[in-house]
């Protein structure tokens, strides 16, 4: 309602300031500032008012968004062969972007972006698949809060890679006004198998595009 009445009486001034003006003079350029004024002054009527809520600091720092390393690729092996000709579907979570906002004793609002980069192997038939990842909320150090499953349908149209970026919205509720976003982690991952994660783990790795190339056989004589 405050809002309103400023609103309200500033629209009322200019209104006044603009008869005046009209008044004492009524030439082509005075009648061109007036129409500027005005023009200006509906602008910034119609501007959103979460663009100027957001424009205000948020109450405390945000999470620590980061991809979890045994999480961060994904890789299929035939019979758990470590070799590029067993490779399947493959994935890499390349990187993460992430912003929040929230004020007073609002939920902190985290928005992420997340670039995937995806791939097929030999052992792969499907032009499309659908990749499976999750994002989880922990106390900062500590156990997991929350955790949300998210499907990633991929067509590789194809092609043998493809890139994809995705956006979620997580929401994390405060316990009081005072509890800082810095109590917080958020992880991304890719579902993995045990398999999977030991490999991760222990720094081996295909890239997105293994097995798709082939040494160069020169031309016959």
């Amino acid at each position: 309602m405050r809002l309103a009445t400023v609103a309200l009486a500033a629209l009322a001034v200019l209104a006044s300031a603009s008869t005046a003006l009209a008044q004492t003079s009524s030439g082509p350029a005075q009648r061109d500032r007036e129409r500027q004024a005005r023009d200006e002054a509906s602008e910034r009527e119609r501007a959103p008012r979460l663009g100027r809520l957001r424009a205000q600091p948020n109450a405390g720092p945000c999470p620590f968004v980061k991809i979890l390393y045994d999480a961060a690729r994904y890789v299929e092996l035939e019979d758990g062969r470590t070799a590029a000709s067993a490779v399947g579907y493959t994935g890499e979570i390349e990187g993460v972007t992430a912003g929040c906002a929230y004020q007073s004793d609002d939920p902190i609002t985290v928005q992420t972006n997340i670039l995937f980069n995806l791939g097929r192997g030999p052992q792969t038939g499907d032009d499309r698949r659908t990749y499976r990842y999750w994002i989880a909320v922990t106390e900062r150090n500590e156990a997991v809060l929350a955790k949300e499953y998210f499907d990633l349908v991929v067509d590789f149209d194809g092609q043998r890679t493809a890139s994809v970026e995705e956006g979620q919205t997580i929401v994390i509720p405060r316990a009081t006004p005072e509890t800082s976003g810095g109590n917080f982690e958020v992880l991304i991952g890719f579902e993995v198998t045990p398999e999977m994660a030991d490999f991760n783990r222990s720094g081996s790795r295909f890239r997105i595009n293994a097995g798709t190339a082939s040494a160069t056989t020169p031309p016959a004589q």
